[in-house]
């Protein structure tokens, strides 16, 4: 056949060739049921979930943490009883066990697919999992793992989309790559993935039924091309050598400090979703940790109190050996839903109650964090940042009410101290008007946030992603500006999103006159050997660090 290239969006970089291996991700046709006693046919979906859950936390005990992790939170669904009300509903009224579960899972599901929030389409391959687990359980059909198993070692996985469980029973150690017409690059397998360092893309422009015979990736860029010409291929291999040898050599590099070719110095810190990320890390390898998201700490069904935030805090802070740590308050709202805490329904809820502003309006919650803060600020250079910020207003009730906390400490004899507090740069009314902050101890910008208000483009939608790029001149004017006023007050200006670590964009960042990026641990080698290959002599920007 005539060789045929594909796009799609990269979830996982990296190269991959070898035959496709097309999986059903549609749950097989039900085996139906005979309607019977309601009694029975619950008892039957009873034993059906538990028998699931049992299978996943079997799984689970086998698995790396971030993939038990990932497992619990599936196990967590089957045990909520508000996701099974419906199918029990259901069964009183005389509908078979596997029907009914059927039909409120896919009820499930379709709410999750349309909604505004990519966060919560991403999760939808996790509730497409759970049910089909359970119907298999029942003899209703279900995909299950069978397909799965029997896939040979290097496969490239075609699908529309692909749960957790079925790539983690996937043996991965001989290659490989994931290639997925549907899928989220934040959905939990794209992060396994990652971790695993196998290839994926997300969004290809293909039916994945249709998909057979060699393929070469390029998850870098998200291309997929189907029968490659013997040129293709060698050019291919080539590229993947190239590849491969820039990593290493990159990695080798990582502990040395990021300069540019002119000699210009370049901090780069890391950003960190939870402690266990530092397992297997030193902090030799970077200049800190630029950003801590505490979300994680938010997740579970009850809020996180004082002791088991500065826990966390302390920990942090003691890794990093004096290098500082800036931690984010709560970022929840927008993609980051938390139930009981943020608001249910809004209709754009990336322009509602989120990051600060949520954090203000719940100053029971928000007053816990700052005096877990403060106490774990004794143990290290820790930095708060507030996410969100949009008025001088939100900061200086912010500085109010953890000079309060500090203050409360102090005088219960609680030792405490009072940490530098600094603003995220990521609402276009603060990059235009950044000198009213001028009380802010410093400036993070948060590239994600901040091009997709500019540029009025979610860049996880994939209709308009392209729109979503940081390198467009507003974005970048923005970028400068803080950056030149940061130069101008002595305030330290860094950038904490996703541009920071794209080494294609690094040199423009450079050149917009930051000089502080924190990204990723996976992107640091890259993003230090980026640097190392720009030349700042003609950049106006690089002039006053001379």
């Amino acid at each position: 056949m005539a060789e045929t290239r594909h796009r799609g969006r990269p979830a996982s970089p990296g190269f991959a060739a070898g035959h496709i291996v097309a999986l059903g991700s549609e749950p097989k046709p039900a085996v139906r049921r005979e309607a019977g006693d309601p009694a029975r046919e619950s008892a039957a979906l009873r034993a059906a979930i538990t028998a699931a859950a049992a299978a996943l936390a079997a799984l689970a005990a086998g698995a790396a943490e971030d993939a038990a992790d990932i497992l619990g939170f599936q196990i967590a669904l089957l045990d909520d009883d508000a996701l099974s009300e419906p199918a029990f509903a259901a069964i009183e009224t005389g509908t078979p066990a596997d029907t009914a579960w059927r039909g409120a899972l896919d009820n499930e599901i379709a709410g999750y697919l349309a909604a505004d929030d990519e966060a919560f389409r991403a999760r939808a391959a996790d509730l497409a999992d759970v049910r089909d687990r359970v119907l298999a359980q029942i003899g209703g059909g279900g995909s299950g793992d069978g397909d799965a198993a029997a896939v040979a070692p290097g496969s490239l996985i075609a699908a529309h989309d692909l749960p957790p469980s079925r790539f983690l029973s996937i043996d991965w150690r001989a290659g490989g790559a994931v290639l997925l017409s549907e899928g989220s690059r934040n959905s939990h397998v794209a992060m396994l993935a990652r971790a695993r360092g196998v290839p994926m893309i997300v969004g290809l422009d293909v039916d994945p039924s249709g998909m057979a015979g060699e393929a070469l990736v390029d998850a870098t860029r998200g291309e997929l091309i189907l029968d490659p010409a013997p040129e293709t291929r060698a050019a291919f291999e080539a590229q993947r050598r190239a590849g491969e040898t820039a990593a290493a050599q990159a990695a080798s590099r990582a502990g040395e400090p990021a300069v540019t070719l002119d000699g210009v110095a370049v901090a780069v810190q890391i950003n960190v979703a939870a402690p266990d990320e530092l397992l297997a890390l030193s902090p030799a390898i970077c200049d800190g940790i630029g950003l801590v998201r505490t979300e994680f700490l938010f997740a579970g069904d009850a809020l996180p109190d004082e002791e088991t935030q500065y826990r966390v805090y302390r920990r942090l802070a003691e890794w990093a050996s004096g290098k500082p740590v800036t931690i984010r308050t709560l970022d929840a709202g927008g993609d980051k839903p938390i139930a009981g805490l943020t608001a249910e329904g809004e209709s754009n809820p990336f322009l509602g109650m989120r990051g600060i502003r949520l954090s203000l309006a719940r100053p029971d919650v928000f007053r816990v964090q700052l005096r877990a803060l403060a106490r774990a600020a004794r143990h290290g250079a820790v930095k708060v940042m507030l996410p969100m910020v949009t008025v001088p207003e939100e900061l200086e009730a912010a500085r109010s009410m953890l000079d309060a906390e500090v203050a409360a400490l102090a005088a219960a004899g609680i030792m405490a101290a009072r940490p530098p507090l600094g603003i995220m740069v990521e609402v276009p009314a603060a990059a235009l008007a950044i000198e009213r902050f001028d009380a802010a101890a410093f400036f993070s910008i948060g590239s994600n946030d901040l091009t997709q208000y500019v540029m009025a483009a979610g860049r996880d939608i994939a209709a308009v992603a392209d729109l979503a790029d940081p390198r467009n001149p507003a974005v970048l004017r923005l970028i400068r500006m803080v950056a030149d006023h940061g130069r101008l007050t002595g305030r330290e200006v860094s950038l904490c999103g996703d541009a920071g670590g794209d080494p294609e964009i690094v040199g423009e960042l450079l050149s917009a006159g930051l000089r502080s990026v924190s990204v990723a641990p996976s992107a640091l080698a890259a993003a230090k050997a980026a640097i190392g290959r720009v030349d700042l002599r003609n950049s106006s920007g690089a002039m006053e660090d001379r």
